[in-house]
């Protein structure tokens, strides 16, 4: 039986989510919260009946703020605006993002600040549970007064127009509620407005950052420690001592983590005592960059777990006698951390690149140039590195902030907007990347591992490089190496490696509670 999740009630977090979305956790309303619900939905009914003019449910939208809309238009004006704001273009978000827009947004009005129906709540919670998902262009939104464009086509179904998906197959609205013996919602005041406003599309892209990301950051600890002991790097960056001196968090929990994977390792005490005064920056300081990336890992999930919870609509419905316009729309809350964790993705491809090309010089002794022992025949490992290379430069190009953008819409009513949409989906396209630059560098730890036989490392580096040898050969000859990269990269996105270090606890640190959970 699923976990229930009660909306409006209890706190939403990126992991609780993605299980709504997944199906591991069912979302409801208590009756408590639907009689709050209908509360405010009869506030919104007195105001429509009122002399008093309430931006969005008595006057028109944006610059038409000032004219009146009369009581037998009301209803027309509300579907008016989800058929004028439905302006997107480019390809459908995925499916899981639009769904997780629509849990977002039912977490948004069940707090009963909006005025919305029952009735209308309850139909959007029916295409959350019956998997039955709006489709929604990627492109037309520039966060604020809310993510209108993608919105409005996420709702364009609850009134019988747009496409949804059922069963992987996209259909027209229509089509699939005549299937399924529904018939269209007639939407009430402010209603319209109450859907459009917001910023689920800019948030739930956040939350696959947030979830995505943290793999990322998880995989390069343990895989920079996998390439460590293959080039014969030195465990001492990683002792507690140097970093009670700079005690960043993030800094702290990725070096505790190196250094209990590198405890009791053979291929460290074979070389305790070589020559090597000190290792390339990308060995010796992963601590510092994993654990920067780390720290705004951190703020990012911190942020969004405020916005998951937030009321981000306008008008907000305080109570009989007070309404207030305002701005809680605005997208530049996550717009910024967004652009934030883009640069800190971008950061963890980089250093793993650098990593990567190390590996091929001949730094370790007994790990030969190029990670094969004959050359000239064969290329060796020369060529997935400039791929890697590619990656990386095209994450760079993608780090602009784009919440450092704005251009001015609605007349110049909405004259500073945030563009936390592209801020949300350039950060996911970056960790696409720094996924594949990941993947590139796990092949090469694996191989660079292999040439210390039989020496053994800690228990966390054993499991995942027999792991990844289940996947991939160890090569001595060219292959078409681009199979393997999708292997490590599919093996990589299953999270087996992270499975297996779990179930062995034996990568929990004194952070773990900041930087495991989600």
């Amino acid at each position: 039986m699923s976990r229930i999740f009660n909306y409006g009630e209890d706190q939403l977090t990126s992991g609780v989510a993605l299980m709504i979305a997944r199906g591991s956790i069912k979302g409801t309303l208590k009756d408590s919260t639907k009689l709050k619900i209908q509360h405010s939905e009869k506030i919104v009914q007195n105001i429509v009946r009122g002399d008093k003019a309430v931006y969005g449910i008595n006057t028109g939208f944006g610059p038409l703020c000032d004219q009146r809309i009369s009581i037998k238009n009301t209803a027309k004006l509300q579907h008016n605006i989800l058929k004028s704001h439905s302006v997107g273009v480019g390809d459908p978000i995925p499916t899981e993002i639009a769904k997780l827009m629509l849990i977002l947004k039912v977490q948004a009005l069940a707090q009963a600040y909006s005025g919305i129906r029952l009735t209308t709540l309850e139909r959007i919670i029916w295409h959350i549970e019956n998997d039955i998902i709006p489709v929604v262009p990627s492109q037309g939104s520039v966060g604020a007064s809310g993510d209108l464009a993608p919105l409005a086509h996420l709702f364009l179904p609850l009134i019988g127009e747009g496409l949804l998906e059922k069963n992987k197959v996209v259909l027209k609205t229509n089509t699939v509620l005549e299937e399924e013996n529904i018939i269209p919602i007639s939407l009430a005041a402010k209603e319209g407005l109450a859907l459009i406003n917001g910023t689920q599309f800019i948030t739930a892209y956040a939350v696959k950052v947030v979830e995505k990301l943290h793999s990322c950051l998880a995989h390069a600890d343990i895989i920079g420690a996998m390439i460590l002991e293959g080039l014969l790097g030195s465990p001492s960056p990683f002792m507690k001592e140097i970093h009670k001196l700079r005690p960043y968090k993030g800094t702290k929990h990725v070096a505790e983590r190196i250094h209990k994977m590198l405890d009791g390792s053979e291929i460290v005490n074979s070389h305790i005592d070589c020559n090597r005064v000190q290792d390339p920056y990308s060995l010796r300081c992963m601590p510092q960059v994993h654990g920067a990336s780390r720290n705004a890992w951190l703020h990012l999930k911190e942020l969004v777990e405020i916005e998951l919870n937030a009321v981000t609509d306008n008008p907000v419905i305080i109570h009989e006698t007070l309404s207030i316009s305002g701005g809680n729309f605005h997208g530049q809350p996550l717009a910024m951390p967004l652009d934030y964790a883009c640069l800190a993705a971008s950061e963890l491809g980089n250093i793993s690149d650098r990593r990567i090309y190390l590996s091929v010089t001949g730094l370790a002794k007994n790990v030969p140039k190029l990670l094969m022992l004959e050359t000239g025949i064969n290329s060796a490992f020369m060529m997935p590195q400039y791929t890697s290379a590619a990656l990386a430069s095209e994450n760079k190009t993608l780090c602009f902030p784009a919440s450092a953008d704005s251009i001015p819409t609605s007349l110049g009513q909405e004259d500073h907007v945030s563009m936390g949409s592209i801020s949300g989906r350039k950060a996911l396209q970056v960790i696409g990347n720094v996924e594949k630059i990941l993947a590139i560098e796990m092949m090469y730890a694996a191989q660079a591992f292999d040439y210390h036989h039989p020496l053994k490392s800690g228990e966390v580096i054993n499991i995942t490089h027999k792991r990844i040898r289940q996947d991939i050969d160890h090569a001595e000859e060219d292959r078409v190496f681009a199979d393997d990269i999708q292997k490590c990269l599919s093996l990589l996105q299953s999270g087996d490696i992270l499975t297996l270090a779990k179930s062995n606890d034996l990568l929990r640190t004194e952070q773990d509670a900041l930087f495991e959970e989600y």
